[in-house]
């Protein structure tokens, strides 16, 4: 099939894919009221359309925590994306090195981080509240020791959310293992590239937890097991002592935790729900950002993400306040499809579209995209 948009591309992994994990990815909490939301909100964000301003060199380099990158995006940390393509968090990582930006692996990633931190560059690394604070130093020591030059903490899940379509689909609920296997079945490009060829399936950063026989079910199981809903933000302290790079806080919604994050050091936050997997009925990211940012966008570095699709959706968030943006779905859907070739592909999509909506702004840099290009006041 013909590849225009990250639409095709996820086309493209819904053919390809057993149905349990192209749910898993393409799925939310509850009725998924706020992941549709996170795309209609962030799509009826109007620009100020803007003529004979100069354009004809346009800039979509950018500075993050330090490290200049070629695009204000990074590929945010996606669980299980090993799955996806044969060894897929390395094939992510490969073309998020190639197109100059940060890949940030999951915690429950099939790669370890050793292997990931080997071809990614830059590598920021994605961190759980987990109840074995023990394990938790280790994972950190073991991102330092291989580079990492960021440290993703994810708050917003101290439960799992309610996901339906993961019991329906397979990848939770009875029988699941056996309705994984005759799904895969009926795919046999993936079984072949992903299911024989792209063994292990273990959860290369759990091994130490799990064993080496771990799978989908211990990971679920895991997952409710060891995330924990006691921590507060004052324990956030032994975090800092243990990490001396960048701290960036993901999962912030509301503007009263984002000057929490800010209270204890953090650098960087992500304005995010989680890609409306978590709490269902939330405000969109891109409802959220503009009150973050006034709050907090001076004190530290505000990142998004949740609903970004395309180029131009970037270029909206930056005009919300952001100063960068974490794709999560856009590139698993292009990694199902195509490997690290689609990968590739979405991010040189991405910045034909920024130039595209840039140039028809009026902007040629990116530290000039703000809410001066917004056709309508945010309300």
């Amino acid at each position: 099939m013909i590849i225009s948009s990250a639409s095709d591309f996820r086309e493209a992994a819904r053919r390809r894919l057993p149905r349990f994990l192209f749910d898993y990815a393409d799925g939310g909490a509850y009725a998924e009221v706020t992941l549709r939301r996170n795309v209609a909100d962030l799509a009826g964000i109007a620009l100020r359309q803007r003529v004979l301003k100069d354009v004809a060199t346009i800039d979509l380099s950018t500075s993050l925590f330090g490290r200049q990158v070629g695009l204000p995006v990074a590929l945010g940390p996606v669980g299980i994306s090993g799955m996806y393509a044969r060894r897929g968090e390395i094939q992510a990582a490969r073309a998020a090195k190639a197109a100059g930006i940060p890949a940030c692996l999951s915690t429950v990633s099939i790669c370890s981080i050793e292997e990931v931190a080997q071809v990614a560059d830059p590598f920021w690394f994605q961190l759980y509240v987990i109840r074995d604070r023990a394990f938790m130093k280790d994972l950190i020591a073991r991102a330092k020791a291989a580079g990492a030059s960021a440290m993703v903490f994810t708050v917003d899940m101290p439960v799992p959310g309610a996901r339906y379509r993961d019991a329906h689909s397979g990848m939770s609920g009875p029988n699941a293992p056996l309705r994984r296997m005759l799904q895969a079945i009926g795919k046999p490009a993936w079984s072949w590239d992903v299911g024989l060829r792209g063994r292990p399936h273990t959860l290369g950063n759990l091994l130490p937890v799990l064993g080496k026989d771990s799978g989908l079910n211990d990971y679920m199981g895991w997952l409710g097991a060891n995330f924990d809903p006691s921590i507060q933000w004052k324990d956030l302290d032994w975090i800092r002592a243990e990490w001396d790079g960048p701290l960036i806080i993901k999962g912030i919604l509301d503007p009263e935790d984002a000057r929490e994050a800010a209270a204890i050091g953090a650098n960087g936050i992500v304005v995010s729900n989680h890609g409306g997997r978590q709490l269902d009925g939330v405000l969109s990211s891109a409802r959220a950002l503009p009150a973050i940012d006034d709050a907090v966008g001076d004190a530290l570095t505000v990142l998004a993400d949740g609903g970004v699709r395309n180029g131009l959706d970037v270029v909206r968030m930056l005009a919300l306040g952001a100063k960068g943006v974490l794709l999560g779905r856009a590139w698993v859907y292009a990694l199902a499809a195509q490997g690290e070739t689609g990968v590739a592909k979405l991010l040189e999509l991405i910045a034909k579209e920024m130039t595209v909506a840039m140039t028809l702004t009026g902007v040629n840099r990116i530290d000039a995209i703000d809410r001066s290009i917004l056709a309508e006041p945010i309300k």
